[in-house]
């Protein structure tokens, strides 16, 4: 069984261009596959009125930004990609060379104002797509819409964090992917367990990642980059178990 392990960093950031660069470090060395950010315009999608709005203004990428993270992220050789929530961003990655994207749970419930022209856009790049559904949304037509790109869905809830009793494991199970949000590592590596008992040939794993001293909005449903090696470290194991049936 191959796994893909995604570092999800979201607003971990914190707005600090050194901050963003010591995640992507520290999740290569801690044995992730990838790292993704998250690029969006603040006024899209949130009030101003927000109780976080000054936190999540200053996690606004910028596309000299992105160049920039993008850049140090093939020097030490761990893929970056983005969930893109407009259609000039995803022209933007595509200028840098992204090898796929992510569609947000928000996305696929069309919440935002230009979401189904974003899944175009996305869809035109040919590229492999990974997509979370935790707010519901119509497969069928998701599907439809990336008829022609290769797909991964994640089993996902967008609670933050979320409660681990709320996990429908017999849904999971039908999953390639797992985009998880409870604090800890327990239910990624539950769903690993679960799918090298089916012998899936592949599963992904996406997980928010922080630095232990982050206090941002994601700090709360992510794992500091320790817990992400001991992820990856157990994933490992996993892999190379012999399960007798």
């Amino acid at each position: 069984m191959r796994a893909t392990i995604v570092a999800e960093i979201g607003s971990n950031w914190e707005g600090s261009l050194s901050k963003a660069k010591k995640l992507i470090r520290l999740s290569k060395k801690a044995g992730a596959d990838a790292v993704k950010f998250q690029i969006w315009r603040a006024k899209d999608l949130y009030s101003s009125k927000h109780p976080h709005w000054k936190d999540i203004k200053k996690s606004e990428l910028s596309f000299k930004k992105i160049k920039i993270l993008k850049k140090y992220s093939d020097e030490i050789g761990i893929e970056f990609f983005c969930s893109a929530f407009y259609p000039e961003a995803v022209d933007f990655l595509e200028s840098i060379n992204v090898k796929k994207y992510k569609v947000a749970s928000r996305t696929c419930i069309f919440k935002d104002p230009f979401s189904k022209e974003t899944l175009r856009e996305k869809a035109d790049t040919k590229k492999p797509i990974i997509i979370s559904m935790g707010m519901g949304g119509n497969k069928k037509k998701i599907k439809e819409i990336f008829s022609l790109n290769k797909t991964i869905f994640c089993y996902c809830i967008s609670d933050y964090p979320l409660e681990f009793k709320k996990i429908n494991w017999n849904e999971a199970i039908k999953f390639e992917g797992f985009s998880d949000h409870t604090i800890g590592i327990t239910a990624p590596l539950i769903f690993a367990v679960m799918k090298k008992e089916k012998n899936a040939k592949h599963i992904l794993i996406e997980k928010h990642v922080k630095l232990k001293e982050s206090i941002g909005p994601d700090a709360e449903s992510s794992i500091d980059t320790d817990e992400l090696a001991q992820l990856v470290n157990h994933i490992k194991i996993i892999k190379k178990l012999k399960i007798r049936k």
